[in-house]
Parts: structure tokens; C-alpha cells; sequence
């Protein structure tokens, strides 16, 4: 299942030139056209699902899988010091293009990029409250 009017399905199936480091018949590894970091790649499905929430389960574990061995290589090969693994999902949470994609970020300790969020600091009562609205 592919989308004729997806840029992420046509550098997936080979419809655009990349520079992939990786494929097979399911995922292609292509470096970011706008890097982080040194390294940093793309896992794109070849099928097209808008993101996590249209993935099936399977899928998702391989592609996640996939991401374990590949920042695993390339923490090896490039020298890396960390690793971050994104996934956004809907706009609200950075997703910009909207076919599943995960982003593989090797890190350096001089690569001068910032990636975190504001911690907030809830109640007790309220860490319970949604712990019981997700254990129902």
C-alpha cells in the first residue's frame, strides 16, 4: 500500500535517488537531506501508514528492531558517543511529514544540538489519576 502523492513512498520504493545505507523488501535507511548530527538517517517503510497509529504491530517491532541495529553499527562506525532514536507522531508532536518515519541521531559531545523537553512536575494524585486511566 503505497501513496502516489507521498514524498517519503517515492524515496522509499526508489522513485527519487537517496543516499540509502540500508534496505530490504520492507524499509529503506536513507541519510537525513538535513542532518542533526553527522549520520543521521531515516527508517521509511515502504508502505505508507501516516504513523504509529496506523502501523500494524508487527511492523512497528520491525522497524523499531531495525533501529536497535542500525544505531548499534552506526554508533560503531562513526564514533558516535549516544544515540537518540525520534519518532513524532501528528503535528503537535513535530511530525512534519506525514508517512511514518523514524530518525536515527547519532550524538557527539561537540555536536551542539539539544534534544529534550521541559520536565513539569505533577502530584502524586495526579501520577495516580492517569496511572488508573491507563491500567482501566
Amino acid at each position: 500500500m503505497r501513496d502516489d502523492n507521498c514524498i517519503f513512498c517515492k524515496l522509499a520504493n526508489g522513485e527519487i535517488p537517496t543516499n540509502s545505507i540500508y534496505e530490504d523488501d520492507n524499509y529503506k535507511v536513507i541519510l537525513d537531506m538535513s542532518p542533526a548530527t553527522k549520520g543521521h538517517a531515516l527508517i521509511l517503510p515502504k508502505d505508507h501508514y501516516r504513523n504509529i497509529y496506523e502501523i500494524p504491530e508487527e511492523k512497528a517491532g520491525e522497524a523499531f528492531a531495525l533501529a536497535a541495529k542500525l544505531a548499534k553499527e552506526m554508533t560503531d562506525k562513526l564514533g558516535a558517543e549516544g544515540f537518540n532514536i525520534v519518532q513524532n507522531n501528528e503535528e503537535v508532536a513535530g511530525q512534519t511529514v506525514f508517512h511514518l518515519h523514524i530518525h536515527l541521531i547519532p550524538r557527539y559531545r561537540t555536536d551542539n544540538q539539544k534534544i529534550s523537553w521541559n520536565p513539569t512536575s505533577p502530584t502524586a494524585e495526579e501520577l495516580t489519576d492517569i496511572k488508573n486511566i491507563l491500567t482501566k
